[in-house]
């Protein structure tokens, strides 16, 4: 298998079209470990991984460690609340005294956009942004990205919608970046104090009623209202959110017959996502938890073992 020449993975940015496609058919070859009656193989034994979530997380936080266990590597898991930060430790010296323990890899969530590269440049070991602020979510996107090809068959020239919080939303910059990478024609809708301004510059076209946005579309992306990482209200109500730009049935029959629905969660029920919607023919949310397992392997896999040529099985 060929070689990854990253240390780190902080951002899609810094990832070329043929290594988020090595990426995307690494994760292909892992995925039936998981289906196995024994879901481990020793390609990463001896490995350790650290996972350092500053944030709250469910579903990152658990896929990193099972994907770590099922190639397993030894696993150690961190929270804010739980470390020395509590008693006014820096993120840095609590980095360095991670570092002084020499774990191979530090998955690091963080609510300060651009922590993963400020760790990146101090620490030896490899670093895997697994969401910093508003800026980027690169393995959800490359979940995305995997579910997307696996349903689809392709992620060139495909039409894309994504509907939400676009402002406040790391998950949605990673997307973009790493569909209009692959050749995937975006539009982004969403209310006008949620879409950024000038994000017309990463090759995505702007519309803001989500009617029109979901038209013909192969793909649907929606994303929750990030009420956290908002400093001001950007709209009346929930209420009036749901009915404006919340995706029901109704609306969603605009878009091709063979569309698929998509949604990072948590979800928010009723509002940005009907649950017939959710839980229905078109939904893949639950496809993107699993192929996250597969994505996260490949991963680690890539920056701590496929260097070394190690074999998979």
């Amino acid at each position: 298998m060929a070689k990854f020449g990253h240390k780190d993975l902080l951002g899609m940015g810094a990832l070329s079209v043929e290594e988020i496609t090595l990426i995307l058919d690494t994760a292909e070859s892992l995925k039936a470990i998981s289906a196995r009656d024994i879901k481990k193989v020793p390609t990463l034994r001896g490995k350790s991984v650290v996972n350092f979530f500053y944030e709250p997380s469910t579903r990152t936080r658990t896929s990193f460690e099972v994907a770590a266990k099922r190639l397993s590597a030894d696993t150690f898991s961190l929270s804010a609340s739980t470390s020395s930060m509590v008693k006014g430790e820096t993120l840095l010296d609590t980095a360095r005294n991670l570092q002084a323990m020499n774990p191979d890899l530090i998955v690091l969530r963080h609510s300060s956009s651009g922590a993963p590269h400020l760790l990146a440049k101090e620490v030896k070991a490899g670093i895997v942004n697994a969401g910093d602020g508003i800026n980027e979510h690169p393995t959800q996107a490359l979940l995305d990205l995997y579910t997307i090809r696996e349903k689809k068959g392709r992620l060139k020239g495909l039409k894309v919608a994504i509907i939400g919080d676009i402002s406040h939303s790391r998950v949605a910059r990673s997307d973009i970046i790493g569909l209009t990478k692959m050749g995937a024609e975006v539009t982004v809708s969403g209310p006008p104090t949620m879409i950024p301004v000038g994000i017309e510059t990463l090759g995505v076209r702007v519309v803001y009623d989500p009617a029109q946005a979901v038209r013909k579309k192969d793909v649907l992306i929606l994303l929750r209202i990030q009420l956290e990482r908002q400093s001001a209200v950007l709209f009346p109500s929930i209420r009036e959110y749901a009915s404006f730009f919340g995706l029901n049935k109704e609306i969603l029959r605009s878009a091709n017959e063979d569309v698929i629905v998509m949604h990072p969660g948590p979800l928010n029920r009723g509002v940005e996502i009907t649950s017939e919607v959710a839980d229905g023919p078109y939904s893949v949310i639950l496809d993107q938890v699993a192929n996250g397992v597969a994505v996260r392997m490949a991963v680690l896999y890539l920056l701590i073992g496929g260097a070394k040529g190690d074999n998979v099985d």
